[in-house]
Parts: structure tokens; sequence; C-alpha cells
């Protein structure tokens, strides 16, 4: 199961971090301290590539997030041989975000495409910036890999190496480059309307406003569009409401 790393930078001494960084050519896409120079993971064949370098970001106003490399030991259920994505190509970012009881939680953690970690943050910062309640956010590791059970839990992931629903192909999650958001306000309704969590099958009801449903629109939408990301919310026929992907797919 993946480590937590520790939010340990005060937002002073992150500014006085991040500038010898600088100096020293730690920042910037290095690879290892006192390097300089992007550096590129081995990737399996058609894999999205993106910067090796771990980086903290540290952001005024509570929010705090860190990028961490990943192993193969860490997604013990979630990946496997032959996935589109090898570790080396994925992050841990570990953040503050607001959860459904009104409080700020330090240790969500999100695994992702390293290509698309940075622009992630920057998200989530959007995010926690308008108080969007997300009810948990850990790896799908905690469910042993299971997609079903982390949308029961109400759960918000990213990284998991499995098909598209009802496809044979990957689906993005299995790149890194998707994310499912509060899961339960958000769920996935079938072309013909039913909802396979039952607990979630209210929130089907798209005119419902209560805290964590995605509306057309929204600054959650518009975050995420930010980066490029498209809204399942957005598909004819199925209607994926928690996922957000690179590929609108």
């Amino acid at each position: 199961m993946p480590g937590r790393g520790p939010f340990h930078v005060a937002a002073s001494t992150a500014a006085l971090i991040t500038a010898a960084l600088v100096t020293t050519g730690c920042g910037g896409g290095s690879g290892e301290p006192g390097k300089s120079g992007p550096t590129t993971p081995p990737t399996a064949t058609g894999a999205p590539t993106g910067p090796t370098a771990s980086a903290t970001a540290t952001v005024p106003e509570g929010f705090r997030s860190e990028i961490t490399r990943v192993t193969a030991a860490d997604l013990k259920y979630s990946w496997r041989r032959g996935c589109p994505v090898p570790p080396s190509g994925l992050r841990m970012i570990e953040m503050t975000y607001w959860g459904m009881d009104g409080k700020t939680h330090p240790d969500g953690r999100l695994v992702v495409n390293a290509s698309a970690a940075r622009d992630l943050v920057k998200v989530f910062k959007r995010l926690y910036d308008i108080r969007y309640p997300i009810r948990r956010m850990e790896p799908v590791d905690v469910y042993k890999g299971s997609d079903f059970d982390s949308i029961e839990a109400g759960n918000t992931s990213a990284f998991n190496c499995r098909n598209a629903t009802g496809s044979t192909s990957f689906s993005q999650h299995a790149y890194g480059l998707a994310v499912d958001l509060n899961t339960c306000e958000n769920p996935y309704v079938y072309a013909d309307g039913h909802v396979a969590h039952k607990d979630c099958a209210k929130y089907k009801n798209r005119k419902s406003r209560a805290p964590g449903v995605i509306h057309a629109g929204d600054k959650v939408v518009k975050a995420f569009a930010s980066i490029g990301w498209g809204w399942g919310g957005e598909w004819s026929g199925a209607k994926d409401y928690q996922h957000f992907s690179s590929s609108g797919r």
C-alpha cells in the first residue's frame, strides 16, 4: 500500500527551499538533487510519458501537496505486468482537500500519470479554493483494486489498470489519465437509466444540489477543462458523472 509522505514544509519555509532548489539546479524537471535537465522514465510502448522528478508544491492558504514516485510494491492490486504504463511513469500526489464534514483533510492520496501530476495539483488547488467537498481520496489499492468497492465507498481515485466499463480496451484510468470524483454523488448511469450502486441511485437526478454533486458548466467542470480534460457527464448514451479524463473518454 502506498506510503504517506509527510506534509512537513510550512509556506514560508517552502519559499526558501524553492529558491534553494532553483539555485542548485534541483528544480525545473531535474531527475535527482544536484542534477539539472529533464529525465524520462522507461515506459512501455505507447505509454504516456512525463517528468520523473519528485516535487513538493506547497500553496498558501492551507492547501499543500507533494508529488512522489511509486513502485510496483505500492500498487500491489492496481498494477500488473502488461499494463500500458509502468510504475516509473506514475506518481503519487498527497494533498489537502475539503471533506464532506466541512473540515480540511491533509491526507488525500491520488495515483496519476507523471505527465499529468502537476496539472492535477492545480485542479485540486482550485477545488480546495472553492471548498468543493470530497468524501475521501485514497488509492484503489485500499480496496484491493476493486473499482466497485471504491465506488461504494464514495472514493475519489485515479490510476487503476483495468478495462473501460463494458469494453475490452484499457480505460484511461489504466494510464493514470482519468479521475473519478465523489463516485456516489456522481454515479455512472447506464444508457437504460440504471445505476449499479443502489445507495447512489438517488443521485441519478442531476437537479440535486447535494454537496459534491457535479453539474454541467460548474466550477468543477471548468477546473478540469482548464487543463484540457473532458467530463463523462457530457457523453451521449451512458453518462459517467464522476469521470474526468485527458481524452474526454
